[in-house]
């Protein structure tokens, strides 16, 4: 194949500023600087939530996989979180730890944990660092001190950011509209309804359990405030891309753009202009997971979480497999036969790879760089290897991706170590751990299981002595007593039993 037929399909990603696909190519060479707007530990993330670092995950998968070094920050909200996700209301640190009676620093480090374990378990990468609101709040001060004079001004309540004093506020929102405003609960004396606070002053007489001096009065940063100082703190400005949840792109990323454009003004020459400076190159956000009730939301109460998955016999790739269905700027319906087919196709996927590691074995396979894919692969192999590259690239185009990995599974005639080496650089981007799973490994015992695997593998030897005894009544009699506590037998496959999803 001739030279030109192996030009990589350059990087092509939705910027939510422009609302279009455009070229990226990092600021600095071969560095991509990304900042992810991470949970507020006050409650266990729902299925909702894990969504947007599925999406983060594939994106700094991509990333790596057209060879660029990453640098990716993912921030710990632990402060400063209004329960409006405005700027009235509770703090949901505050309140979570009320209604516990537990220390809100415990609250903290218990969801923090829990956050941190989700991540693990859906196979997402670490991020290069995690960024915890209350290790910032000095820089968070001096950044408000930097920008009150000519942006912010006092009231009872609070410092208030004057969101007329920048260009273009709410540009990335697309305009302000009726059900923007409504999330924004009043304040009495803004100026518009638009301001947003930089720091909320403690209520007289009462003593917060996370609370600091400033300027301003006793009290706490404003949770804008935070993803602007960490991101900058980390990252410098302006970066390459901002990612987040759909609904953080009419408000709370409005609120950043502006505060960086208002310290991008203070900190340079008088006649810098704040216009087109966001903070970030590029801002992307994913969709919404939506139940057939709606979105995915804790404020309804009774919400999914990953360890209910699991709890219910699901193996978390298979959230992460069902959320790669779908492309990352589409809703995706969650239920429990789109879940149970994703669980289904990972099965699938895992005993494909399994029956080629059996027939390589002994042979030293590996994920090769793509310039020695590109000059290696068997010549069957190199137009899948092209057409998966055009996929994730444009766009994370995820949907497209995934069976052109089926069908490197699945072609014939082809020598099984290129095939494994091929399959091991598709996952690299798709993260679905292929060649270290096994198809046992997802037989996850529910949390209700009425029987232990052993009490099962006994019952399948004596129902293996009924069958050759000939006594098919007392091999239907097991099968059926298994069926009814949870377990679904499987006559003819080597792994003999499954349990059966107790999804409702």
């Amino acid at each position: 194949m001739s030279d030109d037929q192996h030009i990589p399909a350059p990087l092509r990603l939705f910027n939510s500023l422009i609302r279009t696909i455009e070229p990226f190519a990092p600021i600095e060479d071969h560095h991509a600087r990304v900042y992810s707007c991470g949970p507020t530990v006050y409650n266990y993330a729902h299925i909702g939530n894990l969504r947007a670092y599925v999406f983060t995950d594939t994106l700094r998968r991509t990333l790596l996989w057209k060879g660029l070094a990453v640098t990716h920050i993912i921030n710990i909200t632990d402060v400063g979180h209004l329960t409006s996700d405005a700027d009235a209301g509770d703090d949901k640190m505050e309140a979570a730890a009320r209604a516990s009676a537990k220390s809100i620093w415990d609250i903290a480090a218990h969801y923090t944990q829990a956050f941190k374990q989700n991540i693990a378990d859906l196979n997402i990468l670490s991020p290069s660092e995690w960024t915890v609101a209350t290790d910032y709040v000095p820089q968070m001060i001096a950044f408000a001190e930097k920008i009150a004079p000519t942006h912010c001004y006092e009231l009872d309540s609070g410092l208030y950011f004057d969101s007329s004093s920048v260009p273009d506020y709410g540009a990335l929102a697309g305009g302000r509209d009726d059900a923007a405003h409504a999330r924004i609960d009043p304040v009495a004396g803004k100026r518009n309804p638009s301001d947003f606070a930089i720091w909320r002053k403690s209520p007289p007489g009462e003593q917060r359990q996370m609370e600091w001096d400033s300027p301003w009065g006793k009290g706490a940063p404003g949770w804008h405030l935070e993803c602007s100082v960490m991101s900058q703190t980390r990252l410098g400005q302006p970066f390459d891309i901002h990612t987040g949840g759909i609904d953080h792109r009419e408000i709370h990323h409005p609120n950043e753009i502006a505060q960086n454009q208002a310290f991008h003004v203070c900190c340079g020459d008088p006649g810098v202009a704040a216009a087109g400076f966001t903070g970030a190159r590029w801002w992307m956000h994913n969709n919404f997971l939506v139940d057939r009730q709606g979105k995915m939301s804790k404020s309804k109460g009774g919400f999914t979480t990953l360890f209910s998955l699991i709890d219910a016999g699901v193996h978390p790739i298979a959230y992460r497999l069902l959320c790669l269905g779908a492309h990352y700027r589409s809703e995706l319906e969650f239920s429990a036969d789109n879940l149970a087919a994703a669980l289904t196709r990972l099965k699938r996927l895992i005993m494909g790879v399994e029956g080629l590691k059996a027939r390589a074995e002994g042979v030293t396979w590996q994920s090769p760089r793509l310039d020695y894919l590109r000059a290696n692969l068997h010549p069957k192999l190199t137009p899948l290897l092209e057409q998966f590259d055009a996929a994730i690239t444009d766009d994370l185009m995820t949907p497209r991706a995934l069976p052109l990995l089926e069908e490197a599974i699945g072609i014939k005639k082809v020598p099984v170590d290129e095939k494994l080496c091929l399959i091991a650089a598709f996952d690299q981007a798709l993260g679905l751990n292929l060649l270290t799973l096994s198809r046992a490994d997802l037989r996850l015992q529910p949390k209700d299981a009425q029987i232990a695997p052993e009490a099962i593998e006994a019952e399948l030897e004596r129902r293996t002595v009924a069958r050759a005894e000939k006594d098919f009544a007392l091999s239907d009699e097991i099968r059926d007593a298994l069926i009814a506590r949870g377990v679904e037998v499987m006559d003819g496959d080597p792994l003999r039993w499954d349990w059966r999803l107790t999804l409702g």
